[in-house]
């Protein structure tokens, strides 16, 4: 990406490839707070861009909008970034729980496919045994 000072808004969209209006949705929830031209026009700055990553970082990673809000809005209020890194480590943990979760159901689910293959396989040969 360009060290470009400014960006309107339909020149990140090419830049994320994303739609204006998820943008503009992503302004309403408080994730970008673009500056306004005279005529209106919203204008972006470096700092909005790096929210707009920060946004797709914490998508990547399962986080909801809120929190991706909040941990963005912490900094806000405090710029030593403490406060952003102890809630983002809190939210974090609780993604490493849920990945956890998920990762031990999958397992439980492929260990009853296999064991269903198994079974399947087992009947299929004594039929053919049979036959």
């Amino acid at each position: 990406m360009s060290e470009k000072e400014t960006y309107s808004i339909s020149e990140l969209a090419d830049q994320f490839e994303i739609s204006t209006r998820t943008i503009r949705y992503y302004e309403e929830l408080g994730l970008l707070q673009p500056g306004r031209t005279i005529g209106g026009q919203r204008v972006f700055t470096k700092k909005e861009q790096i929210r707009l990553q920060l946004v797709f970082r914490g998508k990547k990673y399962g986080f909801r909008l809120e929190e991706i809000r909040e941990m963005i809005q912490l900094f806000d209020r405090d710029p030593s970034g403490k406060q952003q890194l102890q809630k983002t480590i809190q939210y974090g943990n609780e993604k490493v729980q849920e990945v956890t979760n998920r990762i031990e159901d999958l397992v439980k689910i492929r260990t009853e496919m296999e064991q269903l293959l198994e079974d399947f396989q087992s009947k299929l040969d004594e039929l053919e045994r049979d036959s």
